[in-house]
């Protein structure tokens, strides 16, 4: 099957009023470069150049400045002694580094978040009718146990969000009870759990009530419609998380970091059944980067996809001579392009076979150091996942063996699998539901609501307005202004309503 990733073509209804959406469920019911493989065998064959693979969004590892190579070495001085031998390189992948994520065991999906971000939404209207709250000096930092005159409209807003209770005393000092207090704020914000106002925290706290309702409100109305099938075990990706939840029994039982796609490349809204996991996956290039990447390489050095393992296949599967191709057009967009299994393979060593019709999946990936980011939006579509082979070993939970019944995938029945470098297609016993979904606003059962950054620009209104605050260091994708179409009475144009576009294909 291709493994392609491509843009979701949808119209995201955002930002109804409650009403409105009451109204809709009658009729309805959601880099810098990139790393090598964290490490390299020690073997006489030279390290691959970072991410030299036909990953789009890599960029080659820096050689060396010309006459900067290493001297020869001096002859010792008398009564020397030699310089012990430099150590042997390990053959084994260092520790991944990956960024904080919450151990929050409450999903960010459930049966009920429909309900809970429509009323949540309500509850933040009302925080808006009533003049909502003030804003922070952007360059405020409070450390714990530090005064400040500012800390009294800090306890307001924190009293106003449901963070701080109303009947704590207040005073002008960071105390232990207003500390637990930022920390659930910046806990809900996806933000470092410090308990001590920074630039992130303040940026944060300074987005206006309208925004945050606008959030909610854009959220719930991409829930509606939705058919999915929530069961004892499901999947869950919020996109503007960059987090993966494995979801049993109501709990989350597993959450990992991941890399979704880009704003121009944006990961799509989905919902599917996560029917294999494939081991020593290989990857079906995309005629995109075929056409952009591939094809201006080979112009130049014909050896390159040699070097980096891609062979051409013809109709019926035979396989073609590059040699052969005339590189100067574009016919080798017709052939199918397929990197060969490996630990530089650009899916890594797992995939997560998840059909739908966007042709989009979570795998691993040689290019971990991503995963260390607070900022994940790096791919072309598809969902990068670490620590991906303890998420496969959850799925495969259940599963018969390798070794016949009675037998299971553990992590070493995992590994051993991986090391023959062979493909291995593994078809779970009962498909697992998998949703990736776009909330930035939402909120849980327990009473709070959380928030992340709009980083594809969506929950915007159809008309125009001032640019969203982000809390993070990425821009976000930027929203033309669209002409407010026509309406009985001058009626106001719901916002967050995009346009259907024709799908186009993608990188992972």
């Amino acid at each position: 099957m291709s493994s392609r990733c491509v843009v979701f073509p949808s119209i995201l209804s955002a930002g109804l009023s409650p009403l409105a959406l009451m109204l809709c469920l009658t009729g309805a019911e959601a880099e810098p470069a990139p790393v090598l493989p964290e490490a390299t065998p020690a073997t006489a064959k030279p390290a691959p150049k970072a991410e030299a693979g036909p990953r789009p969004d890599a960029a080659p590892k820096p050689e060396p400045a010309a006459g900067n190579a290493a001297p020869q070495s001096a002859p010792l001085a008398q009564g020397a002694e030699p310089a012990p031998a430099a150590p042997k390189k390990s053959r084994e992948l260092p520790p991944l580094v990956v960024a904080r994520v919450s151990d929050d065991p409450v999903p960010t999906l459930a049966p009920s978040t429909f309900l809970d971000t429509f009323r949540m939404a309500e509850r933040y209207q009302a925080i808006v009718d009533a003049g909502g709250w003030g804003t922070l000096p952007v360059d405020l930092t409070i450390k714990p146990g530090a005064r400040d005159p500012n800390i009294p409209a800090l306890r307001q807003h924190l009293v106003l969000t449901g963070d701080l209770p109303a009947g704590v005393p207040s005073s002008d000092v960071l105390d232990p009870i207003l500390v637990s207090a930022v920390k659930a704020f910046q806990a809900r914000h996806g933000l470092p759990e410090t308990g001590m106002v920074g630039r992130q925290t303040v940026t944060a706290l300074n987005v206006p009530a309208a925004t945050r309702q606008r959030q909610l409100s854009a959220s719930a109305a991409r829930q509606i419609g939705s058919n999915f099938p929530y069961g004892d075990r499901y999947v869950v990706v919020n996109i503007p998380s960059a987090a993966v939840e494995a979801v049993e029994r109501g709990v989350v039982v597993r959450r990992y970091v991941a890399v979704v796609g880009k704003p121009d490349k944006a990961t799509p809204r989905i919902e599917a059944r996560i029917t294999d996991v494939n081991l020593n996956p290989t990857w079906t290039l995309p005629v995109s980067i075929i056409k952009k990447e591939i094809i201006p390489k080979m112009r130049k050095d014909p050896g390159y996809l040699a070097r980096e393992r891609i062979r051409i296949f013809g109709p019926g599967g035979t396989e073609v001579d590059p040699t052969t191709i005339d590189w100067a057009g574009e016919k080798a967009a017709n052939y199918t392009l397929r990197q060969d299994s490996g630990l530089d393979n650009s899916l890594g060593q797992v995939r997560i076979d998840m059909p739908n019709k966007q042709a989009v999946y979570m795998h691993d990936t040689p290019s971990k150091s991503l995963f260390a980011r607070e900022v994940r939006f790096h791919s072309h579509g598809c969902v990068r996942v670490a620590q991906v082979k303890e998420l496969a070993g959850w799925l495969l939970e259940g599963t018969t063996g390798p070794n016949g019944p009675g037998s299971t995938w553990g992590p070493m029945e995992i590994e051993a699998n991986i090391a023959t470098n062979e493909r291995l297609d593994i078809k779970l016993p009962k498909q697992i539901p998998v949703t990736f979904v776009y909330l930035t606003g939402y909120a849980t059962p327990d009473g709070r609501a959380h928030f992340r950054d709009d980083i594809y620009g969506i929950d915007s209104p159809a008309v125009p307005m001032r640019d969203a605050v982000m809390t993070g260091s990425i821009t976000p994708k930027k929203v033309a202004p669209a002409v407010p179409a026509k309406a009985p009475g001058n009626a106001p144009v719901p916002p967050g309503l995009i346009p259907q576009k024709a799908a186009r294909p993608a990188a992972n």
